[in-house]
């Protein structure tokens, strides 16, 4: 399942997170950290980083706040 971002006045929509970003994203906006997100994925915390930098990349993000505030408003 994968997401695409869209505001409800607009036509085009963001670029779609895949599945695994997804569950970065909603592990980061929980408050865990890069550490603990790559144990339970079973990924090195290396990658996590590499997930969320694509993410704000996608989206146009620069701070955990607005990924958070993201997750939340997209029910992760």
């Amino acid at each position: 399942m994968s997401l695409a971002l869209a505001t409800p006045n607009t036509e085009t929509a963001a670029p779609a997170l895949a599945p695994r970003e997804q569950e970065t994203l909603r592990h980061i906006a929980a408050g865990r950290t890069y550490l603990q997100t790559a144990r339970h994925m079973g990924l090195s915390k290396h990658t996590v980083d590499a997930y969320l930098r694509r993410i704000r990349a996608k989206l146009n993000i620069n701070s955990t706040a607005e990924l958070t505030r993201l997750a939340i408003s997209l029910g992760l």
